[in-house]
């Protein structure tokens, strides 16, 4: 065999924790509470959206596009965003169409970070944060968010040091990532917090990359507050969405970064070096898909405000169904995940592979219970990931069903636990 190296700029990695869990639901025909997926139908006007643009008579809505994003698409989000930021946002330089929220994230690192660099990472985080970072030359720098007592019952109880984190920043910090609502916490970030965010990255010329693909789904008595919308924040974010996220359409992959051109443009050379272009047919969908919303804003069937209400409901049944065999959920403010604490639970797991006990458990609990879910000690750098380990992850955008027949499962066992 031919002794051919791999890049040093992977070295250290290994497979993600979607690659195994992922897999392990699928080989055990476990449901599904782990992948962040909706398994119900998406809206009809988006699926009807892109049936009609299939069906096009025009040859070219099934050739490339413009690189950068596709026109109709590109003013689609500026005019609706341009609300959002109370800030004109040019269509042409402003925005830029990923595949996904993950390819503008992986534009952000390789365009803005240089080896050397600091990325400070608020925990728990979404796990491509860390390997993305490394890719770059960047270094990782952890800051976790910790409960203020023991019997936490909601994400607000999930707070940053003041003192911690003015003390992360440096001359080597380049940007620090804020993921709002947050993944897989749910916790969304007050006022306050956003603003203390923002000092110290005015303070130390540092660029603020602000994750909000849950943006639309911020529950009742909350806000989303978009970091760019702070004074003298734009000039120094990048925000980051999903148009999978926001009409649960997660397999159309497609995504947007909006910044000012000053930064926009490094994400542009490399997004034309490295995907050049995306589906023209899907961002066409999509295009059409804002315009329906932005004539609907304000009104109940508008699936922007809508889904979150739905959600809403969901998340308060997943929290019964937990609390029912004697879980304690912590309730999110946003997203569509709930951790749950499972370190008083004496479940005997050492036979279930290597690692952390939560990973073990998420093992037992596919392969025995026949309920997948994530573990959150992998959403923690290496330091932390203690705080991590006690809990695991529940995704609630499914069908009633769906969680009522995982519920059962889990039921069933509390019983025989205490029989």
């Amino acid at each position: 065999m031919a002794d051919i190296k791999p890049a040093e700029r992977i070295s250290g990695m290994g497979p993600s924790v979607w690659v195994e869990f992922t897999k392990l639901a699928s080989d055990t025909k476990a449901i599904n509470l782990g992948q962040g997926f909706p398994d119900f139908a998406a809206p009809e006007h988006v699926v009807k959206g892109l049936s009609d643009v299939l069906q096009s008579s025009n040859p070219l809505t099934h050739q490339y596009t413009r690189g950068f994003g596709h026109p109709r698409l590109v003013n689609a989000i500026a005019a609706l965003y341009s609300k959002h930021m109370s800030h004109e946002i040019n269509p042409m330089n402003e925005v830029l169409v990923s595949v996904g929220a993950y390819g503008s994230l992986f534009y952000i690192f390789m365009g803005l970070v240089s080896p050397g660099d600091e990325v400070i990472i608020i925990e728990p985080f979404f796990d491509c944060y860390e390997p993305m970072t490394r890719m770059a030359g960047g270094t990782p720098r952890f800051i976790a968010l910790k409960p203020k007592n023991e019997n936490v019952t909601s994400t607000k109880d999930f707070v940053l040091d003041p003192e911690e984190l003015a003390g992360m920043f440096n001359e080597k910090t380049k940007a620090i990532i804020v993921n709002n609502p947050n993944n897989p916490l749910g916790k969304v970030f007050n006022r306050e917090e956003l603003e203390m965010i923002a000092n110290l990255c005015k303070k130390h010329n540092v660029l603020c990359v602000s994750d909000e693909v849950y943006e639309y789904m911020v529950y009742e008595g909350q806000k989303q507050i978009r970091m760019a919308t702070l004074p003298d924040m734009w000039e120094r974010t990048i925000t980051v969405c999903s148009a999978g996220k926001i009409f649960s359409v997660t397999g159309w992959k497609l995504g947007w970064a909006i910044a000012p051109n000053h930064l926009l443009n490094s994400l542009m050379l490399v997004h034309q070096n490295c995907v050049y272009t995306c589906s023209t047919v899907l961002q066409e969908a999509v295009a059409v898909s804002l315009e329906k919303e932005m004539a609907l804003l304000g009104k109940p069937e508008c699936y922007l405000t809508s889904l979150a209400e739905e959600l809403n409901g969901k998340r308060d049944k997943m929290a019964d169904l937990l609390r029912d065999i004697n879980l304690t959920p912590i309730i999110p403010d946003g997203g569509y995940f709930i951790m749950t604490d499972i370190s008083h639970l004496d479940v005997d797991v050492e036979k279930y592979g290597e690692g952390r006990k939560d990973f073990k458990f998420v093992r037992w609990m596919t392969k025995e219970l026949g309920v997948a879910t994530i573990p959150c000690s992998a959403f923690y750098g290496e330091e932390h990931k203690a705080l991590g380990e006690r809990y695991i992850r529940f995704c609630f955008i499914k069908e009633n069903s769906t969680m009522e027949k995982a519920a059962e499962r889990l039921k069933k066992w509390t019983e025989e636990r205490h029989a």
